[in-house]
């Protein structure tokens, strides 16, 4: 078989595998190992292994990972969560809909502190469904702020996903996580907006609303939460500004973590044994993906795969756009069945090559496919989201959660149209820093 057949049967086995709830990293190691043996010979491919292996985990850009989710833990198993939601929902609670725009926003700023769709979502859903259902919110509109709250921890750094967009792309760490900010927190007026209208056309969606807190009782709420705020100017300001280097940032701000949960008192011995467990597997499992990714990229650049598709793209006569709007549909697809970091690892070596020689940004880029696989954890039949709302609350039937996220999907559609038509949204920041 010809080097490309041999790619070809290479990524098709690797979906297979992930298909059948392989491991991710597993599945790229095997792949991309086989690929090797079958190319180049036993010796070649053990000691390609062991190369990648060292190589992937000793890369010092990698360094930042550990520190961001270990600040994150922190913060999530201080209790934060419910001071957030209950800080924006003293501010903006009296408004119709405002139980649900504050769920936004407590998810918005949640999520710059995990970094993790799945934890921002199911913190959320524990805070705040109660809440809404004791103000009758309808549960398709209640569940459907909690999945769309949670999608922002891709965006607002510090997001582990974009931070492995760049170790796998070589596109700056710190760049990349500064692009992501400006995108998410319009994206999440965006929702509040969705929400308002909504609540707006039928007011029965939301039909009590609670009493308007004194400005005394919402700066009071604020004290309970500056800590926070310290601590994510120090890490993402420290990078917008040339302070520190991202890991520097992520050591500054997981120390600064440490210091405020325990001066608080909100962090006990069971907490901080749970944080660092929860650290060293997430990052044990995140490396083990990157050194299957990196096996598998180099079997697939052998194969010479990416080369033959750039080339025969490259030759179409449509417009660089019409090839975008085509790569970004077929990232929606793969993200109804697969996840974000699996679809990460298994297109890469082939879209980004593509997308550098059509002339694009390649922070640009990450945003904006991220933006659209991101879609997925909100969309059947995979929607991780909307099973872990359910996984918290079994009162909530999963099709009314499904058509509860329907015009938040709607409008994420919208605002990665319009991050298409307006680059600078993304590229307003890192351009700054540039």
């Amino acid at each position: 078989m010809s080097p490309e057949v041999v790619g070809i049967i290479g990524i098709i086995s690797l979906f297979v595998l992930i298909l059948l709830r392989v491991q991710v990293g597993i599945a790229l190691l095997l792949v991309g190992f086989t690929g090797y043996l079958y190319l180049s010979g036993t010796n070649v491919a053990l000691a390609q292994l062991g190369m990648s292996a060292f190589g992937t985990a000793s890369k010092y850009s990698l360094s930042v990972m550990p520190m961001f989710i270990l600040m994150g833990m922190f913060l999530s198993y201080s209790g934060l969560a419910k001071d957030l939601f209950k800080a924006v929902d003293h501010w903006v609670g009296h408004i119709r809909g405002g139980i649900g725009m504050a769920t936004i926003g407590a998810a918005a700023i949640f999520s710059s502190i995990s970094g993790s769709v799945n934890a921002t979502t199911a913190t959320l859903a524990k805070v705040a469904l109660p809440e809404m259902k004791d103000y009758n919110y309808h549960p398709g509109l209640s569940s459907g702020c909690v999945a769309a709250g949670g999608t922002l921890g891709v965006l607002i750094p510090p997001s582990v996903i974009l931070i492995l967009y760049g170790v796998l792309t070589m596109e700056p760490v710190g760049t990349l996580l500064i692009a992501g900010l400006i995108p998410g927190i319009i994206l999440a007026f965006l929702f509040m907006l969705t929400v308002y209208i909504q609540v707006r056309r039928k007011p029965s969606l939301a039909p009590n609303q609670q009493s308007p807190s004194s400005f005394r009782v919402k700066i009071k709420s604020l004290s309970k939460i500056w800590p926070f705020g310290l601590i994510f100017l120090l890490s993402i300001g420290g990078i917008y500004f040339g302070f520190f280097t991202p890991t520097e940032a992520g050591g500054v701000g997981a120390f600064g973590a440490l210091l405020f949960s325990i001066l608080t008192k909100r962090l006990g011995w069971k907490g901080l044994f749970a944080s660092l467990e929860e650290t060293i597997r997430l990052t044990s499992m995140i490396f083990i993906i990157l050194i299957g990714a990196t096996l598998f990229g180099q079997f697939l650049a052998m194969s010479r795969v990416p080369t033959a598709v750039t080339s025969m793209v490259i030759g179409l006569d449509v417009s660089p756009f019409v090839i975008i709007g085509i790569i970004l549909v077929i990232y929606f697809i793969l993200g109804l069945f697969l996840e974000g970091i699996a679809i990460l690892v298994l297109t890469l070596p082939i879209v980004y090559p593509l997308i550098i020689q059509l002339g694009f940004d390649g922070i640009w880029f990450g945003i904006i496919m991220i933006m659209v696989f991101n879609m997925g954890v909100i969309t059947p039949p995979l929607g991780i989201s909307v099973y872990v709302i359910n996984g918290v609350n079994k009162d909530i039937p999963i099709q009314t959660i499904f058509r509860g996220v329907t015009p938040m999907l709607i409008t994420m559609i919208i605002f990665t149209i319009l991050l298409v038509i307006f680059p600078q949204i993304v590229m307003t920041l890192p351009n700054l820093m540039r």
